[in-house]
Formats: structure tokens, sequence, C-alpha cells
């Protein structure tokens, strides 16, 4: 996936620019009626008054947000209505500073408006506003309305309907059952006062100042006490974003398996960087986990250790190198292989062609050194300038290192950036034509993404072959709190591709040489469970070893709240069958707050 970081400085930038032509108004005839904030929410998710002017609604102030491109305050109802599946909140969008103060009792006049955070073409749940308000402020100081408890007892375990097939899968349109699914029960209360109390964190404090916790500690707990996404299916309904309203320096640099002790209370939004989001005015308490970086265990004399890990666009001018070569020495135990992905060429995102990494190599080499670790050394082929996709002018692509005292590679000349490496048959076993290559170049499958790359890596006298991947990202899959359910998942037609294309390779080798020794791995950028990795296991031509962990373990990332795999190790039938390979996710970035890469390494030892 791409750094969460570039994600969301870009879709924060089109946000500031875009957010006028964000406003969903339905087409009618404008004209003013006094109402009820139940009435403007009404019991689906679009407004029955939406485009429509309204008058004197009355309200309490809940929160404030002056700061942003979303200024306004929330508004609440002290006299519900009977209805659960209407809302008694209700944003007042106000584009610069509000003059208002909470508990202030307000009456607001103005258009009511159907906002899609991210524009309408993000798939996006719309968020009801009242935009262009006068506002009264009728008294000061009353009491704000009681916030409403949210607990594993009020989420529905059902996380949403499916979507209405005449309105293209839409849930918009369908009135709310709060007490069936998740996902209407959140919207029931949108806008609304809300409280979650000890909570548990399942994703770490990032540089936006949010966190994700539960409010279902028992729902699918990871062994560090995340939420692991095991299935489309199977979604974790306990999860909510926590965001602040108060100062960035009071916010709690949290790491999964915290808690927010105490109340945590405020009016619920829903934004496009993870949907319904509590913005408190009161945050819990920190109460450390106690979580602590994993260390695997050192390759035996007999066993092979081949690592995968992501680096997240690292160049020279990064200042993670020493914490890079730390955790491959200390944490990974020096592995005798290391798969590298989105390593950026030697001036990183200065787009002036320049697409060679030697530099930066050579820095983590050197930083791997100084750490006490071995003197590796490496392989690759630079990518044509530009046409791999990642950062523009970072020319990410994967490499290898290994430990020349434990393994040789075999060189053949004759790999570049767009010549396709093949199998040919040496002595009636299997072997590259060149060494390292890059499968099927010139595929459609790999527009703008990264071409995997094939090493043939000879340990006691037995040949491995290796293959470096790093498909296609999520970036423009719809999220899971879409409006569309299910959410379409467009990005995975390219990566089925690429899963095919390099099963076929992985085939070819196997087709001369039945017990080759093949070791697929990477940022996948897909579950284990996802139909891109039953193409890429094909026939049983390979197997994601990362199934053969407890279901409590199987993660490298964590988005959202959800611990998922996006990094994993495939292994051919004769290291599977051998029964004695042993893989680690070794977890030392995703769960943390301060982590140098958001992905977890995976390890895999076995004797070949």
């Amino acid at each position: 996936m791409p750094s969460k970081s570039s994600a969301r400085l870009a879709a924060l930038t089109v946000a500031a620019v875009c957010s006028a032509a964000s406003t969903v108004v339905i087409a009618s005839p404008a004209h003013a009626e006094a109402v009820r904030i139940h009435d403007i929410q009404g019991t689906t998710r679009t407004s029955p008054y939406a485009g429509r002017q309204v008058t004197d609604v009355a309200g309490i102030v809940t929160g404030v947000r002056g700061y942003g491109s979303s200024r306004g305050f929330w508004i609440q109802d002290p006299a519900a209505d009977a209805d659960p599946a209407t809302s008694e909140g209700v944003f007042v969008f106000t584009s610069s500073a509000p003059k208002v103060a909470v508990g202030d009792s307000v009456t607001v006049s103005g258009t009511v408006s159907e906002y899609v955070p991210g524009g309408t073409g993000s798939g996006n749940q719309a968020l009801t506003e009242i935009t262009r308000p006068t506002v009264t402020v009728v008294s000061s100081g009353n009491p704000v309305p009681a916030a409403t408890v949210i607990d594993a007892r009020s989420v529905p375990n059902a996380y949403t309907p499916a979507g209405d097939p005449a309105a293209s899968g839409s849930v918009g349109g369908l009135t709310l059952l709060p007490k069936k699914y998740a996902l209407d029960y959140y919207e029931s209360l949108e806008g609304m006062n809300v409280r979650v109390a000890d909570t548990r964190v399942v994703g770490a404090t990032d540089p936006y100042t949010e966190l994700w916790v539960t409010v279902k500690p028992r729902e699918n707990t990871s062994e560090h006490g995340g939420s692991v996404y095991g299935s489309y299916d199977a979604q974790n309904t306990g999860r909510l974003q926590i965001q602040s309203l108060g100062a960035v320096a009071d916010f709690p640099d949290a790491n999964v398996g915290d808690v927010l002790a105490g109340s945590t209370t405020g009016p619920l939004d829903y934004n496009q960087f993870g949907g319904y989001t509590l913005v408190a005015s009161e945050l819990g308490t920190l109460k450390h986990g106690g979580l602590e970086r994993e260390t695997t265990r050192a390759q035996r004399r007999g066993e092979l250790a081949v690592a995968t890990y992501n680096v997240e666009n690292l160049d020279p001018s990064d200042a993670t190198f020493e914490a890079h070569a730390a955790a491959i020495v200390n944490n990974l135990r020096s592995p005798d292989i290391v798969s590298l992905e989105e390593i950026q060429d030697n001036n990183g995102a200065t787009n002036d062609g320049t697409v060679a990494a030697d530099g930066t190599l050579a820095k983590l080499i050197d930083a791997i050194v100084a750490a006490g670790g071995p003197a590796y050394e490496w392989r690759s082929v630079d990518p044509v300038n530009n046409a791999d996709g990642g950062e523009p002018g970072g020319n990410i692509r994967q490499a290898f290192l290994f430990n020349p005292e434990r393994v040789s590679f075999t060189d053949r000349a004759g790999g570049d950036a767009t010549t396709a490496v093949g199998v040919t048959k040496v002595r009636g076993k299997a072997a590259l034509t060149a060494s390292p290559g890059r499968i099927d170049p010139a595929n459609t499958a790999w527009t703008n993404s990264r071409k995997p790359l094939a090493g043939e890596f000879v340990f006691r006298g037995k040949t491995v072959f290796v293959i470096a991947n790093h498909f296609n990202s999520k970036g423009g899959d719809q999220a899971l709190t879409s409006q569309y359910q299910p959410p379409a998942r467009s990005s995975e037609t390219q990566r089925h591709l690429q899963a095919s294309a390099v099963n076929a390779f992985v085939k070819q080798v196997l087709d001369i040489q039945k017990n080759a020794d093949v070791v697929t791995l990477g940022d996948i950028n897909d579950f284990e469970f996802s139909d891109t990795v039953e193409l890429l296991e094909g026939r049983g031509e390979l197997w994601s070893a990362v199934k053969s962990l407890p279901r409590d373990e199987r993660y490298s990332y964590v988005y959202q709240g959800n611990s998922q795999t996006l990094d994993q190790i495939l292994i051919s039938p004769s290291i599977r069958r051998g029964c004695d390979f042993e893989y680690d996710s070794v977890h030392i970035n995703a769960e943390f707050h301060d982590q140098i890469s958001d992905h977890d390494p995976q390890v895999l030892r076995f004797r070949p």
C-alpha cells in the first residue's frame, strides 16, 4: 500500500480544495419551515430535508470544531423522540471559527445538505449537515444532553445490510435497523454526544492524532490485543476511531493493547479516513499495556532464514537507517536472505531521472554492519524511470540482501528493466535465464506497478529460487464503511493478474523440477484469505505459510483498527512437505505509534 502519510496528505489536500464540490444538494423547491433535529436526520442515511431551507432548529451545543477545513459545531435536541433510528444530533458547518460555546442553547436556520467526505466518487456515506447557517444563542451554560453509551451490548454483531440493487448497491436509502446492524447503529447516532468507557486500543496513534479502540474486547482478539481481520464476511463491529477536540499535545501516544481508561466522550462524526469517529471533548486516561517489540529466534546452522521487509520508501535522506538496521540485526536475527520492498533510488522523490539505488542499499548495509550484523551483499534491477508506481521520482523497487558467509547468489547476466527472466533446464534441473531478473515486465499486469524480482541462491549446495514481490496497492478501493455494501475492491483486478503471472512463472520452474525449492514473498497487498492469494497459490504450486500460524497471530499491518495480513511468504510443495519449516510474523512496527515502517517483517526458516 502507499504510505499512510502520503495517502492522507494527498486526501487532505483534495478535501480542502474540493469540499464544496463534495456537498450533495438534492434539487427541491426551497422553502422555510421549523423542524426538529430528528426530523432532519430521518430514518435513512439521507435527510428527507436535503436541499431545503429549515428555520429555528433548536438544540444544545455539544462540541465546537474551530480548526481544519470542516469548522463548525454539533447541536443535539435534549427532547428525543421514541424512534431509535433517528439521530438527535447534527453538525452545523460554519466554514469559519464558530461563535458558540458548549452548553449554549441555540436556534439554527440554514440549508440541509448531504456532504460526502472525500467526494461522491469515493463511495463514502454522506454526512447530514446544516450549511450557510444563521445562528441565534438563546442562553448559555446549559447542561449538555447525556451521552449515549456505545458498548459491546449496544453494537450489533452483524456489520451492515446488503445495499439496494436498484440503487447500485447503496445502503443510503434503506431504513436504518440500529438493533440489527452495526453501521446502522452508528448512523443512528450521527452527530450525537456519545461515550465509550475503558476501551482497548486496536490501532496505534498515528501522525494525525487519531487512534482506534474497540468496544468489543473479545472480538477476534490478536495476541497483543488488536482485532484480527480474518474474513470479508466477519467484520470487527466494535472498532471506532477516536479524535480529539482538544490540543494536539494532549493526545496520548498509544500502542495496540493499551487502554483508554474511564470515559471518552464527544460527538459522533463521519469522515473519509475511517468512517464513524468519536471526536472527544473528554479523553480517557491512557494505561499502557506493556507492548514490546518481538524478536525472532536465530536460524540454526542447517536452516536457511528468508525474510521480507517493507521499509516504506527508504532513501538516503531518511533518518531511519540505524533503526532499520537494528531491526534486521536484533529483531530478525540477521536472516540469510532479506527481500526488501520500497527501496527508493539514490535521491528519493527528486524527479530527475535517477533510477539507481546503489547508494540507498549501501547506506543500509553499512548501518547493518555498524549494528553488529553481517556485511550483506545486494542484488536488484533498476526500473524504467517512473514506470513502477509509488512516489513520483522515487522509483521504488524490490532488492535482495544476502549474507555471503551463509549463502551465495548465482549471477547470470541479462536481467534488466525490460527483459523477462525465463526458466531453462540445466542438467535435469531448473535454472533462471537471468539472475537477478524481472518476471514478465511487459505484461500489462505490471503497468505502473513493481515488477517481481527473481533470484537464484545456493545454500549448502542446494539451489533455492526466491521471488520478491510488491503487488498493486489497495488505493481506490471503497472503505468498509462505504455507502456501497459490499464495498467495491477495484484494485484487486490488477493484483489478480499479477498473482496469475507469478504463479505461471513458478509453475514453469516446477514443471522442469518438481522438487524445486521456491520461495515467493513480499508485500502482496492482499489478505491470506483473498482471491489474490488463491490465484497465487494456484493448484498447490505455492502455499502461504502465514496460515501455519494461529489465527490470532496472522497479521503484518494494522489499518483502521484491523490487524491484517498483507506481507506474506509462500512456499513450494517441497518446502511444505518437509514439515520442518517455521514461520514468524515479527511484530515490530504495525502496532506501535513510533513505527519506522507501517509493515511488520516476516521470516521463514527451513532446511533446503
